[in-house]
């Protein structure tokens, strides 16, 4: 495994995937991208966790890359996957922190990015799906009249809508927001990846009490 410890080499996007973090009494500490999960494999620091046949099973780096070729073959849609010039290793889906216990402090970020996730990329006016690109934030009460950057202030709106509202309220507009904002009691993009099958092993680590770790 020196080529993967030393320099990833020709990759695609696989590693971009994210991948959930556990300490090592694991609770879930954050989200990260494969490139920060193989750095912390490749160091010792960190082990696989998998999922398989409903049980959890713990793996160091070296066993989970030789259990590439078997997954490959037979798992080979549940994974993404990360090429070296020696071997293909499927990314995991969770890896356990060894020598790091505490718990974040982090509080779910008021970003544009988490407003679109919470919002679902749905225009809080009209109620239609958009790409992200033609989508903005809109000031249900607007900044001209004294309204904030916040969670209950800030929502999805599609160019044309946030067009015609300007700068007035809702009501002023003679317009309705289909769902009123809130502050999330979790990420609200680590919940869109709960949608998919592919991330289905982090349930049983996302207690309630630990939904606010941050996606980096």
């Amino acid at each position: 495994m020196t080529a993967l410890a030393t320099g990833l080499g020709p990759i695609d996007n696989a590693l971009d995937a994210k991948v959930l973090v556990l300490n090592r009494l694991y609770a879930v500490i954050r989200v990260v991208d494969a490139r920060r999960a193989f750095a912390l494999l490749a160091k010792q620091a960190a082990e696989v966790i998998a999922l398989e046949n409903g049980t959890y099973r713990n793996y160091d780096f070296e066993t989970w890359a030789d259990l590439g070729s078997l997954q490959q073959e037979f798992e080979a849609d549940d994974h993404d996957w990360v090429r070296t010039t020696r071997v293909v290793i499927a990314v995991p889906k969770i890896i356990r922190v060894l020598g790091y216990d505490r718990l974040p402090r982090e509080v779910v970020k008021l970003n544009r990015r988490n407003i679109y996730a919470r919002d679902g990329s749905r225009c809080q006016y009209c109620g239609k799906p958009f790409p992200t690109r033609e989508l903005t934030l809109d000031h249900v009460v607007p900044r001209v009249q004294g309204g904030e950057n916040s969670w209950t202030n800030l929502v999805c709106a599609c160019v044309r809508c946030n067009a015609r509202k300007g700068g007035r309220t809702p009501a002023q507009a003679s317009m309705k927001l289909i769902r009123a904002p809130k502050r999330p009691r979790r990420n609200p993009a680590i919940a869109l990846r709960l949608g998919s099958p592919r991330y289905q092993s982090w349930k049983a680590f996302l207690d309630e009490a630990y939904w606010t770790v941050e996606l980096t």
